[in-house]
């Protein structure tokens, strides 16, 4: 009699399937380090382990390709913005001109004369061109650079009330993205907050008794740039917050925020456009009385990253040897990219800027551009709006032609995986372009891509 035995075949053991960390990071071609993309594979193979303790299989092979992918694009890529924000935070807010990048990279990978003067071949102050540049464009005494508009702040601060009290309007206790707090940079800077009047209503009076009641050091004006207060609201002109604080022998420092180097907007050829109607200026703010003004470099200036400080000699010489200011500052290619977008305003050629160009682009060619993009997509093209953004001229907008793609909302995010990513708006359902923050030469891309998508 034949005896038949089972044949028992062990089950494979997923374990035993995993790569080896080299042999996994060798699968993948990546400008990454080699150090990075092992530590990524590592991460990988440890992940895919965990799952298959949870009953899993993972396909690790594709996920570390993801993961590597991922990494690639956080190191910073080249997006297109058709979302029409121009001044986008979560995209680096103003681009550079051409101009200001190549100078920028011209000084980036080479010497450069940032602190030594040609001419006597001796150590010179930092930024002294774009100082020179500041007091032609705003009426400024004097100017310095730090990193940005909060730096300048608390900068200011620091060496004009540091152990003393500052009396702020509660309406101008801002917070802004990032959760930048005005209270919380004011206690950094070792000033005491001392809150006047109330949100909607202060006047001249409340800092009156402030002064009267407290040790100040400076008086305070901050412009609510991401935010409007209307209805029953008041509060002191500038020039009485000016006069106030020169009887008291006080500083006046006013943070005008977004960057508007003159209300009257001299570089332009048309009259000042009525989305900066109530946008304060460095120059008017300097002619009413303040000391000190501060002002970001990458907002409606349109510039690199940094913190501006314009004002007389003598308050700006008090920041200048204030000990934060090393901390604070910025280094030659920065310099160079300002000085190239102050140059632009000094020739009046703002269209040589891109936030300016955009923010000036003719509706009726943005429209054009809207209704061909639409054509070739089968969607709509609707009137809209463009937003300033960072925090600039709340509540104005710039009317602009939107490209309505209904029910396809579902193609933002595969817009945003490809190469180059791109960045839309979503509204009950619809993909949104804005061909006002798009390069023309850009508009073809979008078309491929979003039929690639469908």
């Amino acid at each position: 009699m034949r005896t038949w035995h089972t044949l028992i075949v062990p089950a494979s053991n997923p374990y035993r399937d995993l790569p080896a960390v080299d042999d996994l990071a060798d699968r993948v071609e990546s400008r990454i380090p080699r150090s990075v993309l092992t530590d990524l594979a590592r991460i990988a193979i440890d992940r895919a382990r965990d799952a298959i303790g949870q009953g899993e299989r993972p396909d690790v092979h594709a996920d570390f390709e993801a993961d590597v992918r991922a990494a690639e694009r956080g190191g910073g890529v080249e997006v297109i913005n058709a979302t029409g924000t121009l001044l986008h935070t979560n995209l680096g807010r103003a681009r550079w001109s051409e101009q200001a990048a190549s100078d920028a990279s011209r000084a980036a990978s080479g010497y450069s004369n940032v602190e030594f003067d040609l001419e006597t071949g001796e150590r010179s102050r930092r930024g002294q061109y774009v100082t020179r540049l500041l007091r032609t464009l705003t009426g400024a005494e004097d100017a310095l650079i730090v990193n940005n508009n909060a730096s300048a702040l608390l900068l200011a601060l620091a060496a004009t009330s540091a152990g003393k009290s500052v009396p702020v309007s509660r309406g101008e206790l801002i917070e802004i993205g990032g959760s930048y707090r005005l209270p919380e940079v004011m206690e950094v800077s070792g000033a005491k907050l001392i809150e006047v009047g109330t949100t909607n209503r202060t006047r001249i009076g409340d800092y009156e008794t402030a002064v009267q009641v407290h040790d100040c050091g400076s008086l305070l004006r901050v412009h609510p740039s991401n935010y409007r207060v209307d209805g029953f609201t008041e509060t002191p002109k500038l020039s009485d917050l000016a006069a106030l604080a020169r009887v008291k022998a006080l500083p006046l420092i006013h943070d005008i925020g977004s960057g508007l180097l003159d209300a009257d907007t001299p570089w332009l050829h048309n009259p000042t456009p009525d989305w900066l109607r109530d946008e304060p200026a460095a120059r008017q703010s300097l002619e009413e009385g303040s000391d000190i003004v501060t002002f970001s470099g990458d907002k409606l200036l349109g510039g690199p990253q940094a913190g501006i400080i314009v004002g007389t000699v003598d308050a700006v010489g008090t920041l200048r040897s204030h000990a934060l200011t090393r901390a604070l500052r910025v280094d030659g290619p920065v310099l160079a990219g300002l000085a190239a977008t102050l140059e632009a305003y000094a020739n009046r050629n703002v269209s040589s800027l891109p936030f300016w160009r955009q923010a000036l682009a003719d509706t009726s060619e943005i429209a054009t551009r809207a209704r061909a993009i639409a054509g070739q997509l089968d969607g709509t093209a609707r009137e809209g709006a463009s937003a300033i953004g960072a925090g600039s001229v709340p509540g104005m907008t710039i009317p602009t032609t939107l490209v309505a793609l209904p029910n396809e909302d579902s193609l933002y995010q595969p817009l945003l995986a490809g190469n180059p990513p791109i960045l839309c708006r979503r509204e009950q359902g619809a993909l949104l372009i804005d061909p006002r923050t798009v390069d023309p030469e850009d508009d073809m891309t979008i078309v491929d891509r979003i039929r690639q998508c469908r």
